[in-house]
């Protein structure tokens, strides 16, 4: 498909990507990183027994970093030529509600737009949805429009 037709078909389904179980150790690691390490996320005894969630949480910022890993998952359409694809930021995200440590996230997305730029290069504008296993209501985790940049020749 061509970029042209790739936008003309948008929104276009990306699927859905396999679960992801995140563990305290990946969010202990995170903090190690980040020095995001509050007691909500990396102090389970305390946070269950203090925490609104009877839980340590997730940080929002590792899921935002598992994004990458997931989005392997999602099904693209073919098309070119692209000669470079680089992640270009974010639009908006939004943490709708806590991930408590020992959930399976999954990662769902849909192309949303296609916009070329005069540079022989185009955006393309993914609107994503990380839901989590654990979840009391139906709404995800975490919802963003990811931007992606592609070189086109």
């Amino acid at each position: 498909m061509t970029l042209d037709e790739v936008a003309a078909a948008c929104p276009y389904d990306l699927g859905q990507s396999s679960p992801l179980l995140i563990t305290q150790e990946m969010v202990d690691a995170h903090a190690e990183t980040t020095g995001d390490a509050q007691w909500i996320h990396n102090d389970p005894e305390r946070a269950i027994r203090e925490s609104p969630f009877g839980a340590p949480i997730v940080q929002g910022f590792l899921l935002l970093a598992v994004l990458t890993q997931l989005s392997s998952g999602l099904q693209f359409p073919p098309f070119g030529p692209v000669t470079m694809l680089v992640n270009y930021g974010f639009d908006r995200v939004r943490f709708l509600q806590a991930v408590p440590v020992g959930s399976s996230v999954r990662l769902s997305g849909s192309l949303a737009e296609v916009r070329e730029r005069t540079d022989a290069s185009a955006v393309l504008s993914i609107d994503v949805q990380l839901t989590c296993d654990h979840s009391p209501q139906a709404c995800p985790a975490l919802v963003a429009r990811w931007l992606f940049l592609a070189q086109t020749s």
